[in-house]
């Protein structure tokens, strides 16, 4: 599976200079880990978001959100979102914010 150049390279420059955050290729595309914990990744053109079981209702009704079902079934805790909805940079930090709120609470592996 290919994946969206143009966001891996967004992303790297918004993580560039963090030594906690590292890329790391799986399932044929990026994962950004945060302390070696899953943050976000890309899968095509959509944005795999961490989101965590709190906040995955309220990730799954902000616009262009959805289940992120990379294997079949639906994966809690995680969200895709459609280019739409991280076309601004904006956007793109606030999706990376909730992200690193669940994920930075959890202990480093």
């Amino acid at each position: 599976m290919g994946y969206d150049a143009g966001l891996a390279q967004r992303l790297r420059e918004v993580f560039a200079g963090r030594a906690d955050v590292d890329e790391r290729r799986m399932f044929g595309s990026v994962a950004f880990m945060l302390r070696g914990n899953m943050l976000c990744g890309i899968l095509g053109e959509r944005l795999m978001v961490r989101v965590g079981p709190a906040q995955y209702e309220s990730a799954l009704a902000r616009p262009h959100a959805g289940e992120m079902d990379f294997t079949g079934r639906p994966m809690k805790g995680f969200v895709s979102v459609a280019p739409e909805g991280f076309e601004s940079d904006s956007d793109l930090l606030e999706w990376l914010a909730i992200a690193e709120r669940f994920v930075g609470a959890l202990p480093a592996k």
